[in-house]
């Protein structure tokens, strides 16, 4: 059976298959609906269902709050129509005008950025331009391997696209780039993807909250904001375990310098020697250091445990969940043990 959908701002109705996700048949049309993780952990495709009853499939608290689902809100990417339906997606700031495409690239460089950590930069080789927001991602495939998510750490119109590869334990592809990856080699890019990024129009302090690779799309934000060269207050926590995983200090210490209105904050939660650096978890450093969050936007991304904490503090201390742009960086592994795989 086939049910219709309209969806606001889109002119042509949707077909969308019994079973299917409004999501799902959304893309598969050619409309450019915001998303993320398609899993239910994100938000990024969190609408407003105008008309029609809908079955909802699992979905994360953060994502959507039952006081959010019972006002009328769902997330396209778990909501499959019972019948015909009318459905709007939040905020014409929150849709990044980017199509999406599949281009061909070549590396240019890979660099041990930490132990587990490798900068990749890759250039377009066919079917460009590749335009993006900064904080967006794209879904890479190295000689065959599956495809995986990556967030550019480069600011867009850059000529090089640069992405940070996390070895992961028992990743395949982790572990190709970490330890055979070689310059010259083809690789296919698809995007971009995601509604965590940088909303452009904001002129208020901007608060970025990295753990790990999720410093890409941190750099990226936070490169593209300074680049700007407006006079808001932007800051960047970042978070790792121990010395040997911080990486691009230099990098944003130079940025300080050079700006004012910026702050980077390196933390470390569990040093295995003294440090001169600050320790504990990187949203107890933000949440110590910031009286208030009236007026901000907060850009988190790296492993969800840390998501998910640096969300609920932010909540917590009175941040608009709208204001709280997040990416939690779950692995292949996590994924098919939640059954998103």
């Amino acid at each position: 059976m086939t049910h219709t959908v309209r969806i606001a701002r889109w002119a042509a109705p949707v077909a969308v298959e019994t079973g299917q996700t409004v999501l799902e048949a959304a893309l598969q049309a050619g409309v450019p609906y915001p998303h993320g993780c398609r899993s239910g952990n994100c938000g990024a495709c969190k609408s407003r269902l105008l008309r029609g009853e809908v079955e909802m499939a699992p979905w994360s608290e953060f994502a959507l709050t039952g006081a959010e689902r019972a006002a009328g809100l769902v997330l396209a990417c778990r909501t499959v129509p019972w019948g015909d339906a009318e459905i709007a997606w939040l905020g014409e700031d929150d849709v990044a005008a980017h199509p999406v495409r599949k281009v061909a690239g070549r590396v240019e460089a890979v660099e041990a950025m930490t132990h587990d950590i490798s900068a990749v930069r890759v250039s377009i080789a066919d079917g460009g331009p590749f335009a993006f927001s900064a904080g967006q991602y794209c879904r890479l495939r190295f000689a065959g391997l599956p495809a995986r998510d990556f967030s550019m750490a480069n600011m867009p119109g850059e000529e090089k696209l640069e992405f940070h590869v996390r070895r992961v334990a028992g990743g395949a592809v982790s572990a190709y780039v970490a330890d055979r990856l070689a310059v010259g080699e083809a690789v296919g890019l698809e995007g971009p993807f995601g509604a965590a990024f940088l909303r452009e129009s904001h002129c208020g302090p901007i608060y970025a909250v990295a753990g790990g690779s999720g410093l890409a799309p941190a750099k990226s934000i936070v490169e593209r904001a300074l680049a700007g060269g407006a006079a808001r207050g932007v800051s960047l926590y970042f978070g790792v375990r121990d010395e040997r995983d911080l990486y691009l200090e230099d990098r944003f210490e130079s940025l300080a310098r050079a700006h004012a209105n910026f702050r980077f904050v390196p933390v470390l939660s569990g040093p295995g020697a003294p440090t001169r650096r600050r320790t504990g978890l990187v949203h107890e450093a933000l949440a110590a250091d910031a009286a208030g969050f009236d007026g901000c936007k907060a850009y988190v991304a790296g492993p969800p445990p840390m998501v998910e904490a640096a969300c609920a503090l932010l909540a917590a201390r009175g941040m608009r969940r709208e204001d709280v742009h997040a990416d939690a960086f779950y692995t292949e592994a996590e994924k098919a043990a939640k059954g998103e795989a």
